[in-house]
């Protein structure tokens, strides 16, 4: 895996040595990360404040830091996404502008104030087929993790159909197996 554009294009990125998360791939990024550069209603890349949930590998932060985002908080309870993730931000030098936490992106409480700002991108790429996107998204409401305007990225398997109410759906796409839904707090 690679970064797809920006100030880090072409570096490579460390995933998991796991069978246990799925990357998204440089292709799927490429697309999405197209999107969010030319749609009307995505946020400002430059200096964003990003949550990368289910992390992984980090993929979408570390592009999304790449593309300008000021910072990215990477959620995981992995122990080897968070290796793989805290080896990244080794490589990249993003020790300022990145933090890892460790917890299930389901249970995360109450933001810190210590985080700063709420977010104003949160990207979601849960494990498919778990239940785990409105679970996930009602702790981001209650928990005051997110900006008034923030958009929601959420990936899911092709034949997926999260609960999605609560949320406005200003689009989704259909990226090989995968179906990217995006959402604002209605």
């Amino acid at each position: 895996m690679r970064i797809v554009a920006g100030q880090f294009k072409g570096r490579p990125i460390q995933a998991p040595k796991s069978d246990a998360t799925r990357p998204t791939s440089d292709r799927a990024r490429e697309s999405l990360f197209n999107m969010l550069a030319h749609a009307p209603w995505a946020p400002d890349l430059d200096g964003a404040r990003v949550i990368d949930l289910f992390a992984g590998s980090g993929a979408l932060g570390f592009e999304a830091i790449s593309r300008g985002a000021s910072f990215c908080l990477f959620v995981d309870t992995a122990h080897a996404a968070r290796g793989a993730i805290r080896q990244n931000i080794d490589t990249l030098s993003l020790f300022g502008k990145t933090r890892i936490h460790r917890r299930s992106a389901t249970d995360l409480g109450e933001k810190p104030a210590g985080l700063g700002t709420p977010f104003n991108l949160a990207f979601m790429d849960p494990p498919y087929h778990k239940g785990l996107v409105e679970p996930c998204l009602n702790v981001l409401r209650a928990g005051g993790w997110l900006a008034e305007d923030a958009l929601i990225v959420v990936e899911t398997a092709a034949d997926e159909d999260p609960d999605l109410t609560g949320w406005d759906l200003i689009t989704d796409r259909s990226i090989g197996a995968a179906k990217v839904w995006f959402l604002k707090a209605a």
